[in-house]
């Protein structure tokens, strides 16, 4: 993917913080990887001397900043906003998840000292109250994988173009939870169900054969229609107001059949609506 900013604007700056074990060092790395310039636990009364060092060019800067950084508070970190311009991107993921990753890793939290991880946890949640209220985005990892937070990245920050929308096709399980980064939820458990079909169960939505069986069901194609119909207007709506990336999922049961071939029906069309469009199925492997 080609990043493109034009050169005689400064560079876009982006603070992003969150809790600790919510992958923002994974997030810089892979902003890092999109052509930012990434500086990781940065004091915060150096990062107006450092954009000045860098004369504001055209390269993309994403400063992390947490609760390790010297001189952190929420209010500081939303005045240093303010003064630089700066987009604000909070992750965050769930009291149990971060609790866990912090025990699979053996590391300390930083607001834990001599204390149990579940008390650096709560503190450092109490802490970053007004950063989330404020954030421009919020990414909540809690059961997200690697790729998908580099999905939304991608769309939210890759382009440097304002209006420019990308859409995400998400299938999924409603056996295995609603993705938490879902815009819009399509459910399609009403439709003819290839599992109960013994040549077609091991097979996914991909297989031409699951996507004949789906399609016969004398509903699929009215669904479809008013999808579009649905869908059509509101994505012009959400470019217009800035918004640049949005994440579309279905559903079905497990997430192997139904939903995976909705997801391919629907993305060529998208495609000729002139929209960045990918597409990810979360659950086709369980």
């Amino acid at each position: 993917m080609t990043h493109t900013i034009a050169s005689n604007l400064p560079s876009p700056v982006l603070i992003v913080t969150g809790l600790s074990g919510a992958g923002i060092s994974s997030a810089l790395k892979h902003l890092q990887d999109m052509g930012y310039e990434t500086f990781d636990n940065f004091p915060l009364t150096l990062a107006e001397s450092l954009l000045a060092d860098q004369g504001r060019g055209p390269q993309p800067i994403a400063i992390g900043i947490d609760a390790r950084s010297r001189g952190f508070s929420g209010e500081a970190v939303l005045s240093l906003r303010q003064r630089i311009s700066a987009k604000l991107l909070f992750l965050t993921a769930d009291e149990t998840e971060l609790h866990k990753r912090f025990t699979e890793t053996r590391r300390r939290h930083p607001l834990a000292k001599d204390r149990p991880v579940s008390a650096g946890i709560k503190a450092e949640q109490d802490l970053m109250v007004p950063l989330r209220s404020e954030a421009d985005h919020v990414i909540d990892t809690t059961e997200m994988s690697v790729h998908v937070q580099h999905q939304i990245l991608e769309g939210l920050f890759g382009q440097g173009v304002r209006g420019h929308l990308t859409v995400s096709l998400m299938s999924f399980g409603f056996r295995f939870g609603l993705p938490r980064e879902a815009d819009i939820v399509l459910d399609v458990r009403f439709l003819k169900n290839p599992f109960w079909e013994p040549t077609l169960k091991s097979l996914s939505g991909l297989d031409s054969a699951v996507g004949t069986y789906v399609a016969s069901d004398s509903d699929f194609a009215n669904f479809t229609a008013n999808s579009k119909n649905l869908i059509g207007p509101l994505l012009p709506r959400y470019a217009a107001e800035g918004k640049s990336y949005l994440t579309i999922a279905i559903g079905c049961t497990g997430g192997r059949h139904r939903s995976v071939f909705t997801v391919e029906t629907l993305k060529p069309w998208l495609d000729d609506q002139g929209f960045n469009v990918t597409t990810l199925h979360r659950d086709i492997h369980r």
